[in-house]
Protein backbone atom coordinates (compact mmCIF):
# COMPACT_ATOMS: atom_id res chain seq x y z
CA UNK A 1 0.00 0.00 0.00
CA UNK A 2 0.79 3.27 -0.73
CA UNK A 3 1.99 6.02 2.33
CA UNK A 4 -0.77 7.94 3.15
CA UNK A 5 -1.18 11.78 2.23
CA UNK A 6 -3.10 14.19 5.02
CA UNK A 7 -5.67 16.95 4.01
CA UNK A 8 -7.88 18.87 5.84
CA UNK A 9 -11.27 20.67 4.28
CA UNK A 10 -13.63 23.56 6.25
CA UNK A 11 -17.18 23.38 4.19
CA UNK A 12 -18.92 26.99 5.72
CA UNK A 13 -22.16 26.09 5.25
CA UNK A 14 -25.67 28.13 5.48
CA UNK A 15 -26.84 25.96 8.18
CA UNK A 16 -22.93 24.20 9.70
CA UNK A 17 -19.64 24.80 9.52
CA UNK A 18 -17.86 21.20 9.15
CA UNK A 19 -14.21 20.23 9.43
CA UNK A 20 -12.81 17.15 7.74
CA UNK A 21 -9.40 15.57 8.22
CA UNK A 22 -8.59 12.87 6.01
CA UNK A 23 -5.52 10.31 4.28
CA UNK A 24 -5.50 9.81 1.31
CA UNK A 25 -3.73 7.07 -0.75
CA UNK A 26 -3.63 5.72 -4.34
CA UNK A 27 -4.64 2.10 -4.20
CA UNK A 28 -5.10 0.09 -7.52
CA UNK A 29 -8.70 0.28 -7.68
CA UNK A 30 -8.39 3.98 -7.46
CA UNK A 31 -8.54 6.87 -4.62
CA UNK A 32 -8.46 5.72 -0.96
CA UNK A 33 -10.23 8.03 1.26
CA UNK A 34 -9.67 7.91 4.85
CA UNK A 35 -11.64 10.03 7.48
CA UNK A 36 -9.64 10.41 10.37
CA UNK A 37 -12.19 13.02 12.09
CA UNK A 38 -14.94 15.17 11.50
CA UNK A 39 -16.76 17.59 12.91
CA UNK A 40 -19.84 19.96 12.81
CA UNK A 41 -20.82 23.69 14.67
CA UNK A 42 -23.84 24.92 13.67
CA UNK A 43 -23.92 28.48 13.08
CA UNK A 44 -26.79 29.02 11.08
CA UNK A 45 -25.10 32.19 8.95
CA UNK A 46 -28.34 31.66 6.79
CA UNK A 47 -30.50 33.02 9.18
CA UNK A 48 -28.62 36.19 9.08
CA UNK A 49 -27.52 36.18 5.38
CA UNK A 50 -31.12 35.59 3.95
CA UNK A 51 -33.13 37.62 6.81
CA UNK A 52 -31.01 40.66 7.41
CA UNK A 53 -28.71 40.17 4.15
CA UNK A 54 -25.84 40.33 6.44
CA UNK A 55 -24.03 38.20 9.09
CA UNK A 56 -24.11 39.97 12.47
CA UNK A 57 -21.44 40.23 14.99
CA UNK A 58 -22.37 37.48 16.94
CA UNK A 59 -22.55 35.18 14.57
CA UNK A 60 -19.28 36.02 12.83
CA UNK A 61 -17.60 36.43 16.13
CA UNK A 62 -18.68 32.54 17.02
CA UNK A 63 -17.30 31.88 12.95
CA UNK A 64 -13.99 33.10 13.72
CA UNK A 65 -14.02 30.58 17.25
CA UNK A 66 -14.52 28.25 15.40
CA UNK A 67 -12.61 28.56 12.47
CA UNK A 68 -9.81 29.02 15.22
CA UNK A 69 -10.73 25.85 17.00
CA UNK A 70 -10.49 24.03 13.81
CA UNK A 71 -6.88 25.58 12.94
CA UNK A 72 -5.81 24.86 15.68
CA UNK A 73 -6.58 21.10 15.09
CA UNK A 74 -5.18 21.49 11.89
CA UNK A 75 -1.94 22.37 13.17
CA UNK A 76 -1.85 19.20 15.15
CA UNK A 77 -3.03 17.05 12.29
CA UNK A 78 0.41 18.41 10.27
CA UNK A 79 -1.80 17.51 6.93
CA UNK A 80 0.00 18.72 3.40
CA UNK A 81 -2.98 20.84 2.09
CA UNK A 82 -6.04 23.06 3.30
CA UNK A 83 -8.85 24.05 1.92
CA UNK A 84 -11.49 25.97 3.08
CA UNK A 85 -14.91 27.07 1.30
CA UNK A 86 -17.85 28.94 1.82
CA UNK A 87 -21.17 28.76 0.26
CA UNK A 88 -24.21 30.40 -0.11
CA UNK A 89 -24.46 32.54 3.08
CA UNK A 90 -21.53 33.97 2.19
CA UNK A 91 -21.97 34.50 -1.09
CA UNK A 92 -25.06 36.22 -0.10
CA UNK A 93 -24.39 38.24 2.85
CA UNK A 94 -22.72 42.03 1.79
CA UNK A 95 -20.11 41.66 4.20
CA UNK A 96 -19.22 38.31 3.39
CA UNK A 97 -15.76 39.33 2.40
CA UNK A 98 -15.45 41.48 5.36
CA UNK A 99 -16.27 38.42 7.62
CA UNK A 100 -13.48 35.97 5.27
CA UNK A 101 -10.53 38.89 6.03
CA UNK A 102 -11.39 39.07 9.72
CA UNK A 103 -11.04 35.48 10.09
CA UNK A 104 -7.86 35.61 7.65
CA UNK A 105 -6.24 38.29 10.35
CA UNK A 106 -7.54 36.08 12.99
CA UNK A 107 -7.24 32.89 12.47
CA UNK A 108 -4.75 32.53 9.01
CA UNK A 109 -7.09 30.46 7.58
CA UNK A 110 -7.96 32.06 4.23
CA UNK A 111 -11.76 31.21 2.93
CA UNK A 112 -12.57 31.01 -0.70
CA UNK A 113 -16.18 32.44 -1.17
CA UNK A 114 -17.26 29.97 -4.18
CA UNK A 115 -20.10 30.25 -6.29
CA UNK A 116 -22.63 27.43 -7.36
CA UNK A 117 -21.03 25.77 -9.91
CA UNK A 118 -17.77 25.33 -8.31
CA UNK A 119 -19.68 24.09 -5.39
CA UNK A 120 -21.18 21.83 -7.94
CA UNK A 121 -17.66 20.78 -9.45
CA UNK A 122 -16.52 19.85 -5.73
CA UNK A 123 -19.26 18.06 -4.91
CA UNK A 124 -19.33 15.76 -7.82
CA UNK A 125 -15.72 14.70 -7.55
CA UNK A 126 -17.38 11.76 -4.99
CA UNK A 127 -18.13 10.03 -8.05
CA UNK A 128 -20.83 7.30 -7.90
CA UNK A 129 -20.80 4.67 -10.06
CA UNK A 130 -24.11 5.92 -11.42
CA UNK A 131 -22.73 9.16 -13.17
CA UNK A 132 -21.00 6.89 -15.11
CA UNK A 133 -23.60 4.45 -16.21
CA UNK A 134 -24.47 4.66 -19.98
CA UNK A 135 -27.98 2.73 -19.51
CA UNK A 136 -29.39 5.82 -17.07
CA UNK A 137 -29.31 9.28 -16.25
CA UNK A 138 -27.91 10.36 -13.24
CA UNK A 139 -29.38 13.66 -11.62
CA UNK A 140 -26.82 14.88 -8.57
CA UNK A 141 -29.07 16.96 -6.08
CA UNK A 142 -27.55 18.82 -3.41
CA UNK A 143 -29.80 20.54 -1.50
CA UNK A 144 -28.06 23.07 1.42
CA UNK A 145 -29.00 25.58 4.00
CA UNK A 146 -29.11 28.20 1.04
CA UNK A 147 -28.99 26.73 -2.33
CA UNK A 148 -29.98 23.76 -4.44
CA UNK A 149 -26.99 22.49 -6.60
CA UNK A 150 -28.45 20.20 -9.52
CA UNK A 151 -26.28 18.38 -12.34
CA UNK A 152 -27.78 15.84 -14.94
CA UNK A 153 -25.01 13.01 -15.75
CA UNK A 154 -25.09 11.29 -18.88
CA UNK A 155 -22.60 8.41 -20.06
CA UNK A 156 -20.33 9.92 -17.43
CA UNK A 157 -20.22 13.42 -18.76
CA UNK A 158 -22.03 16.64 -17.29
CA UNK A 159 -25.07 17.29 -19.72
CA UNK A 160 -26.03 20.30 -17.62
CA UNK A 161 -25.33 22.29 -14.11
CA UNK A 162 -27.46 24.97 -12.55
CA UNK A 163 -27.76 26.33 -8.83
CA UNK A 164 -30.77 27.61 -7.34
CA UNK A 165 -31.41 29.94 -4.53
CA UNK A 166 -33.78 27.32 -2.99
CA UNK A 167 -32.00 26.00 0.06
CA UNK A 168 -33.40 24.73 3.83
CA UNK A 169 -32.94 28.02 5.88
CA UNK A 170 -34.16 30.02 3.17
CA UNK A 171 -37.60 27.77 2.92
CA UNK A 172 -37.72 27.73 7.00
CA UNK A 173 -37.53 31.62 7.18
CA UNK A 174 -40.35 32.05 4.17
CA UNK A 175 -37.49 33.39 1.98
CA UNK A 176 -37.94 31.08 -0.93
CA UNK A 177 -39.23 33.02 -3.87
CA UNK A 178 -42.07 31.15 -6.34
CA UNK A 179 -40.03 31.97 -9.39
CA UNK A 180 -37.29 29.99 -7.60
CA UNK A 181 -39.55 26.98 -7.90
CA UNK A 182 -40.72 27.88 -11.31
CA UNK A 183 -37.31 28.02 -12.66
CA UNK A 184 -36.09 24.98 -11.18
CA UNK A 185 -39.10 22.79 -12.44
CA UNK A 186 -39.17 24.25 -15.90
CA UNK A 187 -35.43 23.64 -16.07
CA UNK A 188 -35.48 20.25 -15.00
CA UNK A 189 -38.37 19.30 -17.01
CA UNK A 190 -36.65 20.08 -19.80
CA UNK A 191 -33.24 18.60 -18.97
CA UNK A 192 -34.35 15.53 -18.22
CA UNK A 193 -36.70 15.27 -21.06
CA UNK A 194 -35.51 11.77 -23.61
CA UNK A 195 -33.24 10.91 -21.01
CA UNK A 196 -35.39 7.32 -19.66
CA UNK A 197 -34.87 6.41 -16.51
CA UNK A 198 -32.82 9.13 -14.67
CA UNK A 199 -31.56 8.22 -11.40
CA UNK A 200 -31.27 10.79 -8.49
CA UNK A 201 -27.93 11.18 -6.53
CA UNK A 202 -28.76 12.87 -2.95
CA UNK A 203 -26.09 14.98 -1.52
CA UNK A 204 -26.42 17.15 1.99
CA UNK A 205 -26.95 16.17 5.71
CA UNK A 206 -31.00 16.11 4.65
CA UNK A 207 -30.84 13.62 2.89
CA UNK A 208 -28.09 11.91 4.87
CA UNK A 209 -30.88 11.73 7.72
CA UNK A 210 -34.06 10.51 5.37
CA UNK A 211 -32.15 7.79 3.87
CA UNK A 212 -30.42 6.65 7.45
CA UNK A 213 -34.66 7.06 8.61
CA UNK A 214 -35.41 4.80 5.31
CA UNK A 215 -33.34 2.44 6.97
CA UNK A 216 -31.53 2.44 4.00
CA UNK A 217 -28.03 0.38 3.54
CA UNK A 218 -24.88 1.50 1.96
CA UNK A 219 -24.25 1.51 -2.02
CA UNK A 220 -28.42 0.87 -1.83
CA UNK A 221 -30.93 3.41 -2.93
CA UNK A 222 -34.50 4.41 -1.54
CA UNK A 223 -37.68 4.93 -3.62
CA UNK A 224 -39.16 8.72 -3.92
CA UNK A 225 -42.41 6.93 -2.18
CA UNK A 226 -40.17 6.03 0.48
CA UNK A 227 -38.80 9.38 1.05
CA UNK A 228 -42.19 11.19 0.91
CA UNK A 229 -43.61 8.73 3.21
CA UNK A 230 -40.39 9.32 6.23
CA UNK A 231 -41.17 13.61 5.21
CA UNK A 232 -45.00 13.18 6.38
CA UNK A 233 -44.46 10.85 9.32
CA UNK A 234 -41.81 13.41 10.54
CA UNK A 235 -43.87 16.34 9.88
CA UNK A 236 -46.82 14.92 12.12
CA UNK A 237 -45.02 15.74 14.68
CA UNK A 238 -44.11 19.11 16.70
CA UNK A 239 -40.31 20.17 16.67
CA UNK A 240 -39.51 18.36 20.15
CA UNK A 241 -41.31 15.47 19.91
CA UNK A 242 -39.92 15.33 16.57
CA UNK A 243 -36.28 15.38 17.68
CA UNK A 244 -37.42 12.69 20.58
CA UNK A 245 -38.94 10.33 18.62
CA UNK A 246 -36.39 10.18 15.64
CA UNK A 247 -33.17 11.22 17.80
CA UNK A 248 -32.61 14.00 15.66
CA UNK A 249 -30.74 17.34 16.69
CA UNK A 250 -31.72 20.51 17.18
CA UNK A 251 -30.73 22.39 13.85
CA UNK A 252 -32.15 18.92 11.79
CA UNK A 253 -34.89 18.22 13.24
CA UNK A 254 -36.48 21.66 11.97
CA UNK A 255 -34.72 21.87 8.26
CA UNK A 256 -35.10 18.59 7.68
CA UNK A 257 -38.48 18.80 6.70
CA UNK A 258 -37.86 21.61 3.77
CA UNK A 259 -34.88 19.68 3.20
CA UNK A 260 -37.39 16.63 2.31
CA UNK A 261 -39.77 19.16 0.49
CA UNK A 262 -36.73 20.33 -2.10
CA UNK A 263 -35.84 16.81 -3.40
CA UNK A 264 -38.99 15.51 -3.53
CA UNK A 265 -39.51 18.25 -5.87
CA UNK A 266 -36.55 18.25 -7.74
CA UNK A 267 -37.06 14.28 -7.92
CA UNK A 268 -40.85 14.37 -9.02
CA UNK A 269 -40.09 16.94 -11.54
CA UNK A 270 -36.54 15.59 -12.79
CA UNK A 271 -38.78 12.06 -13.32
CA UNK A 272 -37.04 9.54 -10.59
CA UNK A 273 -37.98 7.13 -9.22
CA UNK A 274 -35.54 6.47 -6.79
CA UNK A 275 -32.23 7.94 -4.98
CA UNK A 276 -28.80 6.75 -4.38
CA UNK A 277 -27.41 8.82 -1.41
CA UNK A 278 -23.52 7.86 -1.05
CA UNK A 279 -22.76 9.79 2.17
CA UNK A 280 -20.24 12.50 1.02
CA UNK A 281 -20.63 15.87 0.92
CA UNK A 282 -17.93 19.16 -0.26
CA UNK A 283 -15.96 18.54 2.03
CA UNK A 284 -15.29 15.24 0.44
CA UNK A 285 -15.40 17.11 -2.68
CA UNK A 286 -12.68 19.53 -1.37
CA UNK A 287 -9.98 16.78 0.06
CA UNK A 288 -10.12 15.01 -3.65
CA UNK A 289 -9.06 18.03 -5.70
CA UNK A 290 -6.26 18.99 -3.02
CA UNK A 291 -4.84 15.37 -3.32
CA UNK A 292 -5.52 15.58 -7.33
CA UNK A 293 -3.81 19.06 -7.68
CA UNK A 294 -0.51 17.73 -5.58
CA UNK A 295 -0.56 14.60 -7.85
CA UNK A 296 -0.30 16.84 -10.75
CA UNK A 297 2.10 19.47 -9.13
CA UNK A 298 4.23 16.04 -8.59
CA UNK A 299 4.33 14.69 -11.66
CA UNK A 300 4.78 18.01 -13.06
CA UNK A 301 8.10 18.31 -11.14
CA UNK A 302 8.64 14.88 -12.45
CA UNK A 303 8.76 16.24 -15.38
CA UNK A 304 10.94 19.08 -15.28
CA UNK A 305 13.62 17.93 -17.24
CA UNK A 306 11.30 17.40 -19.96
CA UNK A 307 11.69 19.98 -23.58
CA UNK A 308 10.06 23.09 -22.90
CA UNK A 309 6.36 23.55 -24.40
CA UNK A 310 5.76 26.17 -26.73
CA UNK A 311 4.88 29.14 -25.17
CA UNK A 312 1.73 29.32 -27.02
CA UNK A 313 0.77 26.02 -26.59
CA UNK A 314 1.60 26.37 -22.75
CA UNK A 315 -1.63 29.17 -22.57
CA UNK A 316 -3.97 26.67 -23.91
CA UNK A 317 -3.23 24.32 -21.43
CA UNK A 318 -2.79 26.05 -18.30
Amino acid sequence: MDSMTKYAAIDIGSNAVRLLLAMVSEESFGLRVKKISWMRMPIRLGEDAFLRGTISDERACKLTKTIGGFAKLIDAYQPVAVKACATSAMRSAQNGRQVCRRIKEQTGIDIEIINGRQEARYLFQNRHEIMTSSEKAALFVDVGGGSTEITLFCDGKVQDSRSFNLGTIRLLNNRARQQDWDLMKSWLTKITQGHEPVEAIGSGGNINQLFKLAKGRPGTWVSRKKIKKIRDELAAYPLEERMKRFYLKPDRADVIIPGARIYIKAMSWGRCEKIHVPMQGLADGIIRVLHDKRMQAQSMETKIDAPEIEPALAKAYF
